[in-house]
């Protein structure tokens, strides 16, 4: 075929439809070749869509088999009948923009890429999507106006206002857009409106536009509004995770850093009273928990009230009671957005929402939110899962947790909407919970108990001593409370219970922070029973505590001078031997050896009386300690080799994983002296062998320190990678690891690589 019959609309119908003849193809035939609809293609060669998109001309050159001759001739023509129309390339629809934007750099970085992407021939969708007041249209505002330049059919942001009662409905919205981008009113009339939705799609496809829908109420409104072919791109912002979208890419968002919040702030207040108290400012941005909603009303507060220092709105702040009313700027006020999102919860995930505020620690599972309002594990976790789709509930794997200032919104309602009585029983039915699963949990560590018993039915999965350990650790921060609250209201027989449940337990966690707290709440609640055996078993726990927690050896001694006064009153040789056990550790590590031996003795005759194995097993190696600070180290693997011999034939007598703990630290101080002696080898099997025990056993904090003295052994050795590998084991057991032995282990780790490049 040669020339071009006619120009404009009609030249490139008639073309197309004399192409399509020629090769035998029906509409629908070509539509199925190309991928262009039968609709779209009867368009174009009646002549009503004048200006086809160079891809779409390009997929029907490819379904009619074009040689490169007519590819080129039905290309011009498609040129030359491209007309200008108002506003159908080029339209910018955008509200005025945010100019003191700050951070989100990571996110900005993603959109670039996405829109990048999109060049590629699919559209490219994106769901902005976080708790109220994090910025979400402020970001998609900001990144749109970066990346228009990339979009030259248009830029257009429409407001899905899904906070409304009504909503737009995706109809509504879609006429909206097409009329936006000039689609002519006699094109829209003659489809009507059971044809909007194609040509909607269709004049989407043509034109490499940037849309941004805002304020999204759920996947039905928006998802007709998605376009499915082009080289778009949508932006959606919504509240919700919108979890029922497909092939879209999730942008969730999150408060600010630290860093970015004080920046934000410094823009709104200027820079003077900013670095006038830069503490003030930091305690502001972390009062509006690094909110950019609450930064804004705090910024907007300052810079309208010049006589406030920022240190008076810090201390403000500092009153949770008032936080809320506080963050309130003219018609700005924070709660007013959490009311929006609030308001659409169902009724029963809002008297979970409210009720999560009890919650004492950061976060809580499924099986203790239950708690709150009795209701079954499954449900409970249908109404989390509301929570976390809606952007009112945080969750990290099977963990929930409030963002801040939504925690204090909580409790505001609660106590608005809820009688005293049913919040205190709420409270009641978690703390009681927390507190006996604690007991089932540390009792899997305990001599003579282990496993559950077989009529417990607990809503959490205890099977396995790893298990329990998980959820004590998980829910430390809760059950403290719990244990605080019990302690407070008189229940001394539980405190103790529950502290007497945790004593080797504590082994595991060392760490933590709060067993002094513990154990000194337990020695209490036990002076209150007036049972002198129970105080001074608790207060031995304490000394524990004291000495090994906190290192403060002092008075860990006297707490166990104590512990031995109601030892003696109660006539327990047990625990007075514990007292002496416990003195006796203190002062070999302040240097008083002689004291040290003379309460060790003691303390051995008083465990041989009570015929406590476990005591007599410590005794045993307390003597190889003071031998190693003494300098004895034959001495320290003579006493180390029979007390292991001991434990090998009391095997049936001691629980298998407190043998496992003091074969692991029977070893690992045979290893020590071994390296001392120089005998690096031996000290390397010992060291290896401590460390696999530890690691079994899952005990993190002396896994860390093995690590540490194998390593120690191997590079004197001049092994220098391999010791290079235990200091670097060490540290990958991060948190979890003795924290003095992390440092030791960086330490050593750089003498390591100096020697490796040398």
């Amino acid at each position: 075929m040669n020339g071009v019959a006619g120009a404009g609309g009609a030249g490139f119908g008639m073309m197309l439809r004399r192409l399509r003849l020629e090769a035998s193809l029906t509409i629908e035939e070509l539509a199925e070749a190309s991928g262009v609809s039968v609709r779209g293609i009867g368009d174009l060669e009646r002549g009503r869509r004048a200006s086809p998109q160079r891809g779409t001309v390009a997929a029907l050159a490819n379904g009619l088999e074009l040689g490169d001759p007519d590819r080129e001739r039905l290309l011009a023509a498609a040129r030359s009948g491209r007309t200008p129309r108002p506003d159908a390339s080029g339209v910018s629809a955008f509200p005025r923009g945010v100019g003191d934007f700050v951070g989100r750099q990571a996110e900005r970085e993603q959109l670039t890429a996405l829109a990048d992407r999109s060049v590629a021939g699919q559209p490219v969708v994106v769901a902005v999507s976080g708790p109220p007041g994090t910025g979400k249209t402020t970001l998609a505002l900001h990144a749109a106006r970066e990346l228009a330049d990339g979009f030259p059919g248009g830029q257009l942001m429409l407001n899905l206002r899904g906070m409304d009662d009504t909503p737009p409905d995706p109809a509504e919205l879609m006429l909206r857009v097409m009329k936006t981008l000039g689609v002519a009113d006699q094109d829209l009339a003659e489809d009507g409106p059971q044809g909007h939705p194609e040509l909607y799609r269709q004049v989407l496809s043509e034109r490499r536009c940037l849309l941004v829908l805002d304020n999204a109420r759920d996947e039905a409104q928006v998802r007709p509004l998605l376009p499915g072919s082009g080289t778009g791109m949508t932006m959606i912002t919504s509240r919700r995770m919108l979890t029922g979208l497909e092939n879209v890419h999730r942008l969730p968002l999150s408060e600010l850093t630290p860093t970015e919040a004080a920046t934000f702030l410094t823009t709104l207040v200027g820079e003077d009273r900013a670095a006038a108290d830069p503490t003030a400012l930091a305690e502001v941005a972390h009062r509006c928990a690094h909110l950019p909603l609450a930064l804004r009303v705090a910024g907007n507060w300052l810079a309208t009230r010049t006589g406030w220092t920022v240190r008076r709105l810090a201390d403000h702040l500092a009153l949770e009671e008032r936080r809320l009313d506080t963050l309130s700027a003219g018609d700005l006020r924070l709660s007013a957005a959490f009311d929006l999102s609030y308001c659409q919860l169902t009724p029963a995930a809002a008297r979970l929402f409210r009720r999560l505020s009890l919650v004492d620690g950061p976060d809580v599972a499924a099986a203790g939110a239950a708690r709150l309002t009795g209701q079954s594990l499954f449900d409970t976790e249908d109404l989390l899962e509301e929570l976390v789709e809606t952007g009112m509930l945080g969750t990290d794997r099977d963990r929930y947790r409030f963002h801040d200032l939504l925690r204090l919104y909580a409790r505001a309602r609660l106590e608005a909407e809820e009688p005293a009585g049913s919040i205190a029983a709420a409270r009641s039915a978690l703390h009681r919970w927390l507190l006996e699963t604690a007991v089932v949990a540390g009792r899997w560590h305990e001599p003579g108990h282990g496993a559950p018993p077989a009529d417990w039915q607990g809503t959490v999965d205890l099977s396995t001593a790893e298990r329990a350990r998980q959820w004590l650790r998980a829910e430390g921060d809760n059950w403290l409370a719990a244990l605080r609250a019990a302690a407070s209201a008189g229940d001394h027989t539980t405190v103790v219970e529950v502290a007497e449940a945790l004593h080797w337990f504590s082994d595991q966690w060392v760490f933590w922070g709060h067993w002094p707290e513990v154990f000194r709440t337990g020695a209490h609640s036990a002076q209150a029973l007036g049972d002198p055996l129970v105080e001074a078993t608790q207060l031995n726990y304490d000394a524990w505590a004291l000495l090994v927690c906190e290192g403060r050896h002092h008075d860990s001694i006297d707490r166990a001078g104590q512990a031995c006064a109601a030892a003696q009153r109660a006539n327990d040789p047990s625990q007075q031997g514990w007292s002496h056990f416990y003195r006796a550790w203190a002062l070999n590590l302040l240097g008083d050896h002689t004291t040290a031996a003379r309460h060790n003795h003691e303390a051995a005759g008083y465990f041989e009386a009570a015929d406590d194995i476990h005591g007599t097993l410590q005794a045993m190696s307390a003597t190889g300690l003071t031998h190693y600070l003494l300098g004895e180290y034959e001495e320290v693997i003579r006493e180390h080799l029979r007390t292991l011999a001991v434990l090998d034939q009391a095997r049936e007598r001691v629980e298998v994983h407190i043998a496992d703990f003091t074969r692991g630290n029977l070893q690992m101080n045979v290893g020590k002296a071994h390296t001392a002696l120089g005998n690096l080898s031996d000290a390397a099997d010992c060291l290896r062998t401590t460390t696999d025990i530890f690691r079994r056993i899952g005990n993190k904090v002396l896994e860390s320190r093995a690590l540490v003295y194998l390593g120690g052994a191997l590079l004197a050795a001049g092994h220098l990678d391999q010791a290079r590998d235990a200091f670097t084991q060490c540290l990958a057991l991060g948190a979890a690891a003795d924290p003095n032995r992390l440092t030791e282990a960086q330490e050593r780790l750089a003498h390591v690589e100096t020697l490796r490049s040398e």
